[in-house]
């Protein structure tokens, strides 16, 4: 579907015509855009991806022909709206993209303005430097963005904020020439001055503007106070006060200016910093606990008088939330007790005893002064899942139940230090006055608190709160000399208060300096001047009712699919690259594209289902495309701090749009796989040999669209089941029996893997475990993928009534295949009928994997080192994506290393990429193969030949072999090597 403006279509065309990289002015992709981390949104024009300056160029030529904006983007995590807007997003996070030039002696780097913030560092940490601000969001936000909102993050209090950082900006201007901007003596800015071009004007009108006294004298009493570092509240031209020729003694820098400008001044090509060498190596944290915010908020002044490289909150409500995410309550291992608020005061040192005494000097000044009651100290081996749980604060929020979030409006303020306590007690009484308790967190060190109410966006009681709410809280920062915006910028949330902020003169020479830098206001309009009001362009209808759709699988945990897909806020976790680790989300990772994020896929969900009134909600094509890469691979539920289950809502969007359009005839092939194996099993030699002869097996790969190189999964000579039947009372045991077990025959383990089905057996019985199989239904994996659901729906209601009786603590059930026996605890509680639901609820407790089992009971000592070979081996390990996600790939390390001298390292992988049929599927196998050579596939053929790799997913090793040509085993395969016959 093309542009809604049919009078711009032919326009539009042309221009996608002339440019190197892309322009697309679709309905899916004007969607995807039409949103960021904010509350706001507003459908493009048109999105553009340049890959040149000379694209920039003529984006700003069409822009200014035709009475249309650019809207700058890199990340889309901004806070306050500053992506949204109905010009043409420009997104630089596909192209511009390099790291262009690096000093190491005079410690600076060029990059352009799509490079990430920790990709940059990882470059840079073998030289011994780093960027240091560091946001929460730093593993996707990139340079571009931090410079267009001068962002700080939770180091500020030592290293500054990135306006301290930026030593020089290319920059293309609205009159579409190239300019350069940094330190310039004043000859050489007299020199620009006298320039006849829309740069000489640039410099003319600030130096006529800031040479006059009075000006200078308003700038001085209406900014905030000097003392808060964190100022982005407008343009900075306090900033530039500092030069020599003005009242300081430092060279003139328009970048000054520019930082925190977002993109309303110029478009930024290049970007130059400066860098930090890194910090001490040794980091503790000391997690004081409180039993009021005011305490935690006095707290903090005395935290900074200490040398602490930071200082975090987090408030309760927040420390609630991470309870319920399957992720980061992992990580709430230093909580005691039930706090009202946590300070994580950071520590650094050359050595541990160093970096202690810092911690422990504080614990005891915080004694001293009667505040708080515990104070775990975080060791340097923990204190990234630590700081991870605070990091997930912003997303967490969108946990809480309901239509109402904690909402960014009031959440950058930022006052001295030395107010702070004072300041946000009046905002906790500000808050009663409507009826709030808001959250607390963030920048305590930097006297800057992330507040945030909870509102009801939906209602129109709730959007007249956002805005008093954001009105008193503007006042109540101007009372005590503060700023607005700390960090996360003014966009639309705060710009139509700056006049109150800084007074209607400067709010006058703001709009002074936007027009004569962008005199047709082509960049980012309505962003710091001429604001739309806050409380309009918001991603909900004041007033509206949320749709409600009839679902296969429940979701009325979280109030309905729609309100699973709203759960998602924008933060972007989803667009991490493969660098930091986890395995959300793999086909970003692989295409770079919106589109193939998480949140990509949410905010187009939330679109159709919210706003179209077709029959069928579901029946879309633009959701189809959106859906269309997702692998299914369920790291979203543990990685996403909002825990948006993407696979689910692909089951079911597949199941929806399905009952219109039919269910293709491949989708069948794969969803009843079981049961063409059960039929190939009775002439498994016919069956293969069909299977693997290139004239009948590619064909049957061509009619059924099967990647022509991919090798299909051979039919065992005999299945599982009978194997068991035939052998089992034979198979030799131990002596003592410790206890007996259910063994699950998935699907793949009773047709294709059934010799390692026979070692897992083996394995058991050789341990001292019986082992059981009854007759029970397939797990109903491959229906799922495919959207079949009354078929999964069928086969999980069986097995629930099959097992719910025989299965408890003593005996368990266990299984081989990760995706298929973890459906028992994940999808069977939320697909079968509400009268199984509790059975299936408290059959999930005791159903397992064999890794966590094995665990489990080398724990408990029932299973021991003696048992098994003395001898070395090395093995590296490639983790399920549904393990990693629902249950622990340290489990599988956990058995591995139970033989003395086998060590297992695991591989740092995400999803290998072939996620059951998705990379068979000839449409989708180049991205799994860019999946697996993000990080599996380089790290299996850096493997040398004695080391075991060893994988549990069936899909995993026939992955790996396709893409490597190298054998991947099960881990039960390994040990039962490995054991003393």
């Amino acid at each position: 579907m093309l542009s809604d403006q049919p009078n711009l279509l032919p326009l539009l065309e042309k221009l996608a015509a002339q440019l190197e990289g892309s322009l697309h002015f679709d309905r899916l992709t004007k969607t995807l855009y039409a949103t960021d981390a904010s509350v706001y949104r507003e459908m493009p024009l048109a999105v553009a991806f340049p890959k040149s300056e000379s694209d920039i160029q003529k984006l700003i030529q069409f822009a200014t022909e035709h009475g249309t904006s650019l809207i700058p983007r890199t990340a889309g995590t901004s806070l306050a709206g500053q992506c949204v807007g109905n010009g043409i997003v420009v997104d630089v996070s596909k192209y511009f993209t390099q790291i262009l030039e690096f000093n190491k002696e005079e410690r600076w780097v060029r990059v352009q303005p799509g490079v990430v913030r920790d990709e940059l560092n990882r470059f840079l940490k073998p030289h011994g430097l780093f960027f240091s601000p560091i946001t929460s969001t730093a593993n996707r936000a990139m340079i571009g963005g931090m410079v267009g909102n001068n962002s700080s993050g939770t180091t500020s209090i030592v290293y500054g904020v990135t306006r301290d950082k930026v030593i020089s900006l290319n920059t293309i201007l609205s009159d579409g020439n190239k300019v350069i901007f940094g330190e310039i003596s004043q000859d050489e800015f007299d020199r620009k001055c006298g320039q006849k071009d829309l740069e000489g004007a640039i410099y003319r009108q600030i130096f006529d503007e800031l040479n006059n006294p009075e000006i200078r004298e308003e700038i001085h009493a209406q900014f905030p106070k000097k003392s808060i570092h964190r100022r982005n509240t407008g343009y900075a031209v306090d900033e530039l006060l500092k030069a020599e020729f003005f009242e300081g003694n430092e060279k003139f820098n328009f970048c000054k200016l520019l930082t925190g400008s977002e993109g309303t001044l110029a478009f930024t090509t290049e970007i130059k910093i400066s860098l930090d060498p890194l910090p001490d190596p040794i980091d503790i944290v000391v997690a004081a606990h409180f039993e009021t915010i005011h305490e935690s908020m006095k707290s903090s002044q005395v935290a900074m008088k200490h040398p602490a490289t930071a200082v975090e909150l987090m408030d309760k409500i927040i420390l609630d939330c991470t309870k319920e995410s399957i992720e980061y309550s992992k990580n709430r291992y230093f909580v005691e007790g039930d706090p009202e608020a946590i300070l994580m005061i950071e520590f650094r040192g050359k050595t541990i005893e160093e970096a202690m005494a810092k911690g422990e000097a504080l614990i005891a000044d915080l004694k001293k002064s009667g505040f708080g009651y515990a104070y775990p100290i975080i060791g340097p081996d923990k204190t990234s899942s630590a700081w991870a749980l605070r990091s997930a604060g912003l997303g967490l929020l969108a946990n809480i139940p309901g239509d109402a979030k904690a909402v960014a409006c009031i959440e950058d303020t930022a006052v001295d230090i030395e107010d702070l306590a004072d300041y946000i007690a009046e905002v906790d009484e500000m808050m009663e006055g409507f009826n709030q308790k808001p959250v607390h967190y963030a920048h305590a060190g930097a006297g800057e608190i992330h507040l945030r109410p909870i509102l009801d966006l939906k209602k129109i009681q709730d959007v007249e709160d956002f805005y008093n709410i954001s009105l008193a809280s503007a006042k109540l920062v101007k009372k005590y000399q503060g700023s607005l915006s700390g960090e996360h910028g003014d966009g639309r949330v705060r710009a139509a208060f700056i006049p109150l902020m800084v007074g209607e003169k400067n709010y006058e020479l703001f709009r002074r300096i936007k027009y004569t830098w962008d005199p047709k206001n082509i960049f980012n309009p309505g962003k710091i001047v001429d604001a739309a009001p806050m409380n309009k362009f918001l991603r909900y209808e004041p007033g509206m009712k949320t749709p409600e759709q009839d679902t296969v699988i429940d979701f009325s945990s979280v109030g309905g699919i729609l309100r699973m897909a709203e759960k998602c806020n924008g933060s972007g976790d989803c667009r991490k690259l493969p660098g930091s680790g986890g395995t959300m989300c793999p086909s970003y990772m692989a295409t770079r594209n919106e589109k193939d994020t998480v949140r990509g896929r949410a905010n187009t969900l939330r679109e159709f289902l919210a706003l179209d009134k077709k029959e069928n909600a579901f029946d879309h094509p633009e959701i189809k495309e959106a859906l269309d890469l997702c692998l299914s691979c369920k790291g979203c539920t543990a990685e996403c701090p909002s825990n948006v289950d993407m696979a689910s809502m692909k089951a079911e969007f597949l199941y929806q749009y399905q009952k219109t359009h039919g269910v293709p005839l491949r989708s069948k092939a794969f969803a009843y796989i079981n049961e063409l194996n059960e039929l190939g099993s009775k002439m498994p030699g016919i069956a293969n040999f069909f299977l693997k002869n290139s004239l009948t097996g590619g064909l049957m790969k061509s009619f059924l669209h099967v990647a022509p190189s991919r090798n299909l999964p051979e039919i065992s000579p005999i299945s599982l089941r009978k194997w068991y039947k035939k052998h089992y009372p034979s198979l030799a045991g131990s002596a003592k029996t410790i206890k007996s077990v259910y063994f699950f025959v998935d699907e793949f383990t009773n047709h294709n893997d059934t010799q390692i089905g026979i070692k897992a057996i083996s394995l058991l019985k050789k341990l001292g475990y019986e082992v059981k199989i009854i007759d029970h239904e397939e797990s109903g994996r491959s229906a799922l993928s495919k959207g079949l659901l009354p078929k999964v729906k069928k086969h999980a209601e069986a097995n629930v009534r099959i097992f719910e009786d025989l299965i408890d603590a003593n005996t368990p059930l266990i299984g081989l295949e990760p995706s298929a026996i973890l459906s028992f605890r994940d999808e069977y509680p939320r697909i079968v009928s509400p009268d199984l639901v509790p059975a299936a609820k408290k059959l999930k407790f005791h159903v397992k994997l064999i890794d966590e089992f094995l665990g489990q009971e080398i724990a408990a000592g029932n299973i021991k080192a003696d048992s098994f070979t003395s001898k070395s081996q090395k093995i590296k390990l490639h983790g399920h994506c549904h393990q990693k996600a629902l249950s622990s790939v340290s489990w599988t390390q956990k058995i591995l290393s139970i033989p003395a001298n086998y060590s297992v390292e695991i591989i740092p992988s995400g999803c290998c990429g072939m996620a059951g049929s998705f990379g068979y599927e000839e449409e989708h196998f180049e991205v799994s193969q860019q999946v697996g050579e993000l990080v599996l596939f380089p790290a299996v053929r850096n493997t040398d030949q004695d080391t075991l790799l060893a994988a549990p997913g069936t899909s995993c090793r026939h992955q790996i072999a396709d893409g490597t040509g190298r054998k991947a085993m099960h881990p039960v395969e390994i040990l039962w090597e490995a054991m003393i016959k």
